[in-house]
This record gives structure tokens, C-alpha cells and sequence, in this order.
């Protein structure tokens, strides 16, 4: 009796300590909408249908954004009497499952959010202690992608508590994005691959370009100080596997130029794309940035790499981001305050990815293809000289032959 007691805690430790994901969910960077940036806990389900609306009517589905993510406040703040999650009468009087059916009849795959602490972020009922019980009711409701938060967390093992979530997901049996969403405080590029398919890399963004917001007890970052915060991780990132430097803030208050800016990058570092505006209102730009099919492709490329920073000189940075098919896309980053000018010799300027082996044929010839002015623009058998606006981009896909 007492070797079968040891064998059974064992196993129990096992199946705690590995985790086995849902495979093939997310083999590029998921793209989508949160309402989070926006929202925050308010939210309603008459909003949530409108958001679903216009997912569709302004071709950002037909551009990727595929995935509807509630954030947190969709709850009542206590479970019922069987410990289960209730949705919030008052904000969704017709239950989950009704808006969960309402976004999947329009082509759209639903994501919620939950927390791995006792409480979410917003003080509304956590996990901890009843991931089982959470996962079979979010399978029950029909559930695409869980983005799952670290608040109230004290004395939890992050490794062990994501783990545990993960296992009990795919106990559930319903195929479901898990999105980590630790803010990199564990490190978890080094332990997330197999438990989920995306984990966030830094604190959570703010609508600025470059610096900081406080919040009191900790300061939510701009665009380029994430950016900042991406160099040594691009390694851990691939099909299935992402890092995610947050969700973004085009159209939340940022110039053109700025918007213009985070898109770019976002997709340089190959990072989900959830969109955090409100597209019910959105300006034409916006919709413009948001759904540039050019860049999106940069983003969503299936080779599934990285994209990194070549240089970085007196403000002006230049990012590399190998392509399938022998294409590079380039990036010219003007983070200063004033317009500057960048001159590159293509053909002068070795330009290698160390770390998944890739080299810019140099001697041979691509096409500058514009992905904002949608145009050819030369190509790399002269050397390419232009000026960048403050807080913009310059950005081509480099086409082979």
C-alpha cells in the first residue's frame, strides 16, 4: 500500500510538472481583439456583439483578426454554490454561451480571460484551486483562447500554476489557445513551449511611444521600451510558440506616425496582433494601419521567425526579419525627435541571422517593395538613401530576383 501511495504521488507530480498543449493552434502569431485597453471591466454583451459587427464590416476578419477575446470583469465577483464562474447578470443578462454563439456565427472564434491568482487583476474570482472546474466550463461554453493574467499570485509557482491549467485544458478536450500572460517575471520563453502557444514578455503597455506610465506600484511601458526589452528573446519564438509583447494601442491616442511605428515593429518581432481600440469608432488611418494586408503578411509569415535589431545609431535603428521563399523584410526606425537620414549599401553590408542561419544575398538582387506606399521603390543594386520622420518608419519587403 505504501509503494502504490508513492507511485500515485509521483505520477500526480509528473502530470503537474509536464504539460502537452493543443498542437497546430496557432502555427502563426494570432491576431484578433481585446477589450482590455479600451474597456477595461466595462464591458456588456450588447458591446461585445457590436465589437463582433464590426470585426466583420470593416475587413479586419478578412485581414486575420479572427479571435474576440473578453478581458477581465466578465464575472459576478463570487461563484454559485457549486463553485462554478458566473458571467455578470447584469452585463451579460443573456449568459456566456449566447455571445459565444453570437461571434462564432459570424466567422469569429471566442477567447475570454482568467487569472491564475485567487483574484484577477480587477478583484473578480481567480483560478487557483478550481482550474479543472474552470476548464471544463469553458469548454462546455464553446471557448477559442484563454488568456490567463498573473494578479494575486503570492506564494504560487508560475511555472507549476500555468502548467497546471494547461493540463487541465486539455483534459477538458477542447481545443483552446492558451495565452500566458506572466508579463516575463518568470521567465516563461524558457518553460512556456509546451504548456502554450504565446506568453507575454513585459508589463503591460500604455498608449505612449517612448517612456513610461505609472500606475503607483508599477509603471506600465511605452512602444519602444518593450521593443527594448525583445533583443535576447527571439530565440525562444517559432509556429506554436510566441512571444508577446502585448496587446496593441494603434488608434488609442498615438500620432500616425507613432501607429504607424508600433505596427511595424509588431510585426518585425513576429508578435500576436491583437488590436485594442475601439472599431466601432475608428478613423479610416486607423483602419488603414490596422489592416495593411503587406505588413500583416510580414507578421504572419510562415517561416515563423523573429525579426531582429541590425543597429541601432543616434536614434536610428534598422531591423532584419528573414522571409519565406529567400524574401527579408527591413524596417528603418527613426526613435528621435527629429527626421534623420539613413544611407545602406546593400550590397556592402553583410546582413546574417546567427541564429536560425539565414543570409541577405548580398550579391544578389531584391526589389524594394514599399509595404506602406504599397509600391516598388528600386532595388538593392544601388545603395538606398532616404530620410525618416521623427517617431516613423521606412519599411520594404525585400523580394528575390
Amino acid at each position: 500500500m505504501k509503494k502504490l501511495m508513492i507511485w500515485m504521488l509521483a505520477l500526480a507530480f509528473v502530470q503537474t510538472a509536464s504539460a502537452q498543449k493543443f498542437e497546430g493552434l496557432a502555427p502563426t502569431p494570432p491576431m484578433g481583439w481585446n477589450s482590455w485597453n479600451t474597456f477595461q471591466v466595462e464591458i456588456n454583451e450588447k458591446m461585445i456583439m457590436e465589437m463582433a459587427d464590426e470585426l466583420v464590416k470593416t475587413g479586419m476578419k478578412d485581414a486575420g483578426y479572427n479571435y474576440l477575446v473578453l478581458d477581465d470583469g466578465w464575472m459576478a465577483m463570487e461563484r454559485d454554490s457549486l463553485g462554478n464562474l458566473v458571467p455578470d447578470p447584469k452585463k451579460f443578462p443573456h449568459g456566456l454561451r449566447a455571445v459565444v454563439d453570437y461571434v462564432h456565427a459570424k466567422g469569429l472564434k471566442f477567447g475570454m480571460y482568467n487569472c491564475a491568482g485567487t483574484l484577477t487583476c480587477a478583484k473578480y474570482p481567480g483560478t487557483r484551486g478550481y482550474e479543472y472546474q474552470d476548464a471544463r466550463n469553458y469548454a462546455a461554453w464553446n471557448i477559442d483562447y484563454l488568456k490567463y493574467d498573473w494578479c494575486n499570485t503570492k506564494g504560487i509557482n508560475a511555472k507549476e500554476a500555468y502548467t497546471t491549467m494547461s493540463n487541465a485544458l486539455r483534459k477538458a478536450g477542447h481545443p483552446m489557445i492558451f495565452s500566458i500572460c506572466e508579463w516575463g517575471v518568470n521567465k516563461p520563453w524558457e518553460w512556456g513551449e509546451p504548456v502554450g502557444q504565446l506568453w507575454r514578455t513585459t508589463e503591460d503597455i500604455w498608449q505612449v511611444f517612448d517612456s513610461v506610465h505609472s500606475h503607483g506600484t508599477w509603471d506600465a511601458l511605452s512602444v519602444m521600451r518593450i521593443s527594448d526589452l525583445q533583443d535576447t528573446l527571439r530565440r525562444y519564438a517559432g509556429p506554436d510558440h510566441w512571444n508577446d509583447p502585448d496587446m496593441l494601442e494603434v488608434g488609442n491616442g498615438m500620432t500616425l506616425s507613432e501607429d504607424r511605428t508600433h505596427f511595424s515593429l509588431w510585426a518585425m518581432m513576429a508578435a500576436p496582433l491583437m488590436a485594442g481600440n475601439d472599431i466601432r469608432k475608428m478613423t479610416p488611418q486607423t483602419k488603414e494601419i490596422l489592416t495593411n494586408k503587406d505588413v500583416i503578411a510580414i507578421d504572419q509569415d510562415p517561416l515563423g521567425i523573429q525579426g531582429f535589431k541590425f543597429s541601432d545609431k543616434d536614434s536610428l535603428q534598422i531591423w532584419f526579419k528573414p522571409l519565406q521563399k529567400g524574401d527579408w523584410a527591413v524596417c528603418f526606425l527613426n526613435r528621435g525627435s527629429t527626421e534623420k537620414k539613413v544611407s545602406f549599401n546593400w550590397q556592402q553590408t553583410p546582413v546574417v541571422d546567427n541564429i536560425f542561419h539565414h543570409t541577405l544575398d548580398n550579391k544578389g538582387r531584391y526589389t524594394l517593395y514599399n509595404v506602406w506606399s504599397h509600391k516598388n521603390e528600386g532595388t538593392t543594386e544601388k545603395v538606398f538613401n532616404a530620410s525618416v520622420k521623427s517617431h516613423d518608419v521606412v519599411m520594404f519587403r525585400l523580394k528575390k530576383g
